[in-house]
């Protein structure tokens, strides 16, 4: 993700500036850099969007219920869990985030380069609703069988979505 594209989202990622600091700074030519508009069924592209049995899509993204789960009011065994997915699916981790409610459940993210990891959980009931957002190489339906252990979960409950289908067919 080496494009121009980014620049519009108003970040610089090689500096983390935003749109007002670049454009303060003299560099507003770096932030309005076209991109050369391609094919999005290009393979070469580098926009890591996932081509699969014809279809072209930003990423899949998983709602997954850890049914009858373990464990799932301790925020150090989350944060073990993002990072254990994280390193199963092949993604990259930027930052993990978790909250501790009282009296229970927590409430969670790992940032990913590939996109997210979320949670909240209702320990009470044993139950835990994951999202598992990943596009490009990754390999999110591997973090399923992670979350099943992580949890000893009686029953894990999993629909795909995949993201961006419909707007990739609208702009063909």
């Amino acid at each position: 993700m080496h494009d121009g594209s980014l620049f519009r989202l108003g970040i610089d990622l090689e500096t983390g500036a935003t749109h007002e600091e670049a454009r303060t700074s003299g560099r507003e030519a770096d932030v309005y850099t076209e991109v050369p508009v391609r094919d999005v069924f290009d393979e070469s592209r580098d926009d890591h969007f996932i081509r699969r049995d014809g279809k072209v899509f930003a990423g899949t993204h998983l709602i997954i219920e850890v049914v009858d789960g373990e464990g799932l009011d301790d925020q150090a065994r989350i944060e073990q869990a993002f990072r254990d997915c994280v390193d199963t699916c092949g993604a990259t981790l930027l930052h993990i985030h978790t909250h501790k409610f009282s009296p229970q459940g927590v409430s969670g993210v790992a940032v990913l380069a590939e996109s997210h990891i979320s949670v909240h959980t209702w320990p009470e009931i044993g139950y835990g609703a994951f999202d598992v957002f990943m596009c490009g190489d990754a390999q999110p339906w591997k973090a399923v069988d992670v979350l099943r252990e992580a949890f000893s979960a009686g029953d894990v409950r999993v629909k795909e979505l995949l993201r961006g289908e419909e707007v990739v067919a609208d702009r063909l």
